[in-house]
């Protein structure tokens, strides 16, 4: 492979915000123009929740697509109180969802709907594990006791573990992982090909210092919260390692700019207008580019069960200048992360 160009499968991404109405149509073709799929997250106002619901949104997905892209929204079901395991099933058959997505109530953007005792959805849960279809899962407790920057490995031990027994033949993806502890759990169940786990490009990039360097970094802040410079490191190396659970979610997250340089500011960071370049500046940096593939192209397929890609993508060694902002129809904007700065790859489009 030569040093100055990289060519791969054409990535999937598997956890993307694309919101809806005016951002969906500003924030979607950066997504579709360097992904050939994506996990779509359900967590809109009000939250995707039946297989009716989801259908309409993915219309409204495709209807705001660039004409020409190839790209294949892959919905999700949010897991709530009261789900319906017959009409989780039903959309699931008919090819609707791929997944269902969990969200302990208030841990994140919009998930004040999400689940407040597991014990709540056992039948829901018991049904997925009958037919296959996956928990996506946001790790955190929302334990006001517990520090947010240990609500992770709180969840695992408290939430996960215990799961994951209770229900031996449900197949999980934990969500955008920050911790060491979470990789190495993922690396105990390695073997059964159950468990998997997605990686973002910001928590590849920046530590929790990085959000109050120089003074408060609100497009830096998400959640769950960039963690200790060793914690960047773990995942760095799950990455790079090619094993077969851990694979690219970039958990691109667009906010406009008033909500998020705000008094109360919205957690996410907008990666989708150079998700790919971003992945390839940390596996550089780590000598890692020939493992890029199978971590952004190979994993996530396989464990999906889905077929890999055919076509191809180049990225190119040839700096790039990140957009400083990404406009709105009503003149607020989305900031993009590492807004304004040069990036040492750029996306060349596919052969």
């Amino acid at each position: 492979m030569p040093n100055d160009r990289l060519i791969l499968r054409r990535p999937d991404d598997w956890h993307v915000h694309l919101r809806d109405g005016a951002m969906l149509k500003v924030v979607l073709p950066f997504t579709a123009r360097q992904f050939g799929r994506a996990i779509i997250m359900p967590n809109l106002k009000p939250p995707v929740i039946t297989t009716a619901d989801a259908r309409a949104y993915r219309e409204r997905i495709l209807a705001a697509l660039p004409a020409g892209t190839g790209f294949t929204p892959l919905m999700t079901a949010y897991l709530t109180d009261t789900t319906d395991a017959a009409d989780v099933a039903q959309g699931a058959a008919e090819g609707v969802f791929t997944a269902v997505k969990l969200y302990p109530a208030n841990a994140t953007t919009n998930s004040a709907h999400g689940v407040t005792d597991l014990r709540r959805v056992e039948g829901v849960l018991e049904r997925m594990q009958e037919i296959g279809l996956p928990l996506l899962i946001h790790g955190e407790v929302t334990d006001p006791e517990v520090d947010v920057f240990d609500r992770e490995a709180a969840f695992i031990d408290t939430v996960l573990a215990p799961l994951l027994e209770r229900f031996p033949r449900l197949r999980v993806v934990l969500e955008h992982v920050t911790t060491e502890e979470a990789v190495a759990f993922v690396r105990t169940h390695a073997g059964s090909g159950r468990l998997g786990a997605t990686i973002t490009a910001h928590h590849l990039l920046i530590n929790r210092s990085h959000i109050f360097q120089g003074g408060i970094r609100p497009h830096l802040y998400c959640l769950p919260i960039a963690k200790r410079e060793k914690h960047r490191r773990a995942l760095v190396e799950a990455a790079i390692s090619g094993e077969g659970p851990f694979f690219l979610g970039t958990d691109t997250a667009p906010h406009a700019v008033t909500a998020k340089e705000a008094a109360c500011g919205c957690a996410g960071c907008f990666t989708a207008a150079n998700a790919l370049e971003l992945y390839a500046m940390a596996f550089d940096e780590a000598g890692a580019l020939d493992r890029l593939e199978a971590f952004a192209s190979l994993n996530g397929p396989r464990f999906y069960g889905l077929p890999v890609a055919e076509e191809r993508v180049v990225l190119e060694r040839t700096p790039g200048t990140v957009p400083d902002i990404i406009l709105l129809p009503d003149g607020d904007g989305v900031l993009p992360f590492k807004s304004g700065e040069r990036l040492p790859w750029r996306f060349a489009g596919g052969i």
